[in-house]
């Protein structure tokens, strides 16, 4: 699904240049599960931002599942962002008037799914994926409602709610407790195993990566 070959970043802040990445190259097989591991400030979220169509990176080439990233518009981008890939971050970035039902169904919205003939449908989704991760009795609470691991868990359904085959998870533990952060790890695995989801975890915490 991802080839990455002898990419690099580098920032221009001023008379500075600050070399993110120097010539990173790895593959990732459809349905594997992958930790990226590294210190604060070793590029890991730089890495993530350009393997989720976010970034662009200065030189080497980025293949998703066979097509070169580098070579795609910007709408190109957008869709392959909105359509292909589910993003999970530390931050849970929920909108905090809005319920779990609402958030989950937002991305939803971004593709045409919006009119009435689609809402059979995104009911359909949005009740499967809530009950996937353990919130069926929560959808018409506000984030503000929630625990942090319940938050986390909208956050992955409304990853999931587009039917993405890869999940980015920048950090997903890191605003959690250990326990609650286990819980989450766990659950992101399940769905790799079960539903066949390619998973890419970064994480600075050798028991989270292990």
């Amino acid at each position: 699904m991802i080839e990455v070959k002898d990419l690099t970043k580098t920032y221009h802040l001023g008379s500075v240049d600050v070399h993110a990445l120097q010539g990173v190259s790895f593959s990732i097989e459809d349905g594997e599960a992958v930790a990226i591991m590294g210190q604060s400030g070793s590029g890991k979220s730089t890495l993530m931002s350009i393997l989720g169509c976010l970034d662009l990176p200065t030189s080497g080439q980025y293949f998703l599942d066979g097509r070169n990233i580098a070579e795609l518009n910007d709408h190109d981008l957008a869709t392959v962002r909105n359509r292909k890939i589910g993003f999970v971050f530390q931050q849970f970035n929920l909108l905090p008037r809005a319920t779990v039902l609402r958030n989950v169904e937002m991305p939803l919205m971004y593709v045409g799914m919006s009119d009435k003939p689609a809402r059979r449908e995104i009911n359909q989704r949005t009740d499967t994926i809530l009950e996937a991760v353990g919130l069926g009795d929560r959808m018409n609470h506000r984030p503000n409602e929630l625990s942090g691991g319940q938050q986390q868990r909208v956050a992955i359904a409304r990853a999931l709610v587009n039917q993405p085959a890869l999940i980015l998870a920048d950090e997903p533990t890191g605003n959690l407790d250990s326990r609650t952060g286990k819980e989450i790890i766990d659950l992101l695995l399940t769905l790799n195993k079960e539903q066949g989801l390619t998973l890419v975890v970064v994480t600075h915490d050798p028991t989270i990566a292990a």
